[in-house]
């Protein structure tokens, strides 16, 4: 791997740790503290959409292009899914230019940005992808049952410039200068890291995981948070047309579409940016 070809902007640097003392030869990684919850779907709601016959949560998102009907893990991501149910049902405070506000999050929002052949991505009251309810959470990932522990990072080279991150960060490189002085022993280090896992490598980007639930891969309509990094989730999410290995480990996949609804995914998909509005999102407790 040619490191110079793959330097990255340092202002972009999220704080790692590192041992400096051979830091690339020895694993860090420590699975964070996790007290998981029981999901409450304070409002109890009914619709005339056909839901599988199962003993679980579904949302019924009603848009201008027809239903999507997803499943919530909420025995999987309990977190996350409490914030989602809790934001589409307005049963929680949020923050706008005005001040705090309880109302239902998702009504009138659109899907600002839909990617043919990989997801669509809504949630972001500003419609550009730049808002949020003013708050954000963490992670909530067991990247240990999605097998990033056993997946050497050489060999997953989507995970390449997290490598590359974390070897930069780890040497205390801050400049471009830093790093031709020091290019040799950064080379040497990058070649060290290479045999790291894909979870050792993303816990010193400042990812989070914990051991106690079992995480659900990004595979093909997976509901999934959107952030801007480790422990920035908010109100946006995405749900996925096609698988994304690539994604493991980086987003909480909290949901997953049913396969009625595949249609509708496939025609937001084909309409493009900003061209679906989610007019609602009923809550459906079936447990």
């Amino acid at each position: 791997m040619n490191f110079i070809r793959f330097v990255v902007l340092f202002s972009l640097f999220t704080p790692i740790l590192f041992c400096k003392d051979k830091g690339f030869q020895k694993a860090s990684y420590k699975p964070a503290e996790y007290a998981k919850v029981n999901v409450v779907v304070r409002k109890k709601e009914e619709t005339n959409v056909s839901l599988p016959d199962k003993k679980t949560i579904f949302a019924v998102m009603d848009t201008n292009k027809g239903n999507l009907v997803l499943e919530l893990y909420h025995e999987n991501a309990p977190i996350t899914v409490q914030n989602f149910i809790d934001l589409a049902q307005g049963e929680k405070e949020f923050f706008t230019a005005e001040g705090k506000v309880r109302k239902p999050f998702y009504n009138g929002l659109n899907f600002h940005r839909v990617i043919a052949g990989f997801m669509i991505q809504g949630g972001c009251p500003k419609g550009d992808g730049t808002g949020g309810p003013g708050y954000v959470f963490e992670d909530e990932i067991n990247a240990v049952s999605l097998g990033l522990d056993k997946v050497k990072v050489k060999d997953a080279p989507s995970y390449g410039r997290y490598l590359q991150k974390a070897v930069i960060v780890g040497m205390g490189i801050k400049t471009q200068q830093e790093l031709e002085e020091k290019i040799t022993e950064a080379e040497e280090n990058l070649k060290q890291a290479s045999e790291m896992s894909v979870l050792e490598v993303l816990a010193r980007n400042g990812y989070k995981y914990n051991e106690v639930i079992t995480s659900k891969k990004a595979v093909k309509g997976a509901l999934a948070m959107a952030n801007s990094g480790p422990n920035t989730n908010g109100s946006q999410f995405f749900i996925n047309q096609v698988d994304t290995p690539h994604l493991d480990g980086l987003h909480t996949v909290f949901g997953q579409l049913q396969p009625s609804s595949e249609a509708v995914l496939n025609q937001i998909v084909n309409d493009g940016n900003a061209k679906t509005i989610i007019n609602k999102i009923v809550i459906v407790d079936k447990r």
